[in-house]
């Protein structure tokens, strides 16, 4: 079940991009699936969302997304790098004026020292370039896939409003 507060967002990127004219795409790891739901979520999101890509491994990156082998072997797949050219082939392949991007460790599982669990990076790719960051959310895998929609979604308004 998607949050109300969630849904509150998603209507509000909805809004935003239908008054720009604008198409949205998503490129998605860690959420599996959960920005393009909020978003398909929302009554009318046709006319303002094109399409959405889970892309969790990392083959799958590569090969719908164009992410550079040389980009996840030098910064690896949860990296402000991997992220920017997830958004940015999200946004080429799909045909889209914007995409967004997320990558992470949700855990409980699979962080490391330099990136722990919790580690999420985002991207917005847009027609004005792409920006992108890291952030270390707390929780439990839900809390920090839940955490990542918001973010994600919250990054999209800012640039579109």
């Amino acid at each position: 079940m998607i949050h109300a507060d969630v849904l509150v967002l998603a209507a509000s990127v909805g809004r935003a991009a239908l008054a720009r004219g604008a198409r949205i795409a998503t490129a998605e790891s860690c959420t599996g699936g959960l920005i393009s739901a909020a978003m398909t979520a929302v009554a009318g999101s046709s006319d303002w969302f094109e399409c959405g890509f889970v892309t969790y491994s990392n083959a799958a990156k590569m090969r719908e997304l164009g992410v550079a082998p040389k980009t996840i072997d030098r910064f690896g797949a949860v990296s402000v790098e991997a992220a920017r050219a997830m958004g940015e082939g999200a946004r080429r392949v799909a045909g889209t004026d914007w995409a967004v991007a997320v990558t992470g460790i949700a855990g409980p599982s699979g962080g490391t020292a330099e990136k722990p669990v919790g580690t999420v990076c985002f991207a917005w790719a847009g027609p004005a370039g792409t920006d992108a960051s890291r952030s270390l959310l707390a929780g439990d895998r839900g809390a920090i896939r839940a955490e990542s929609v918001r973010i994600a979604l919250q990054g999209l308004l800012d640039r579109l409003a």
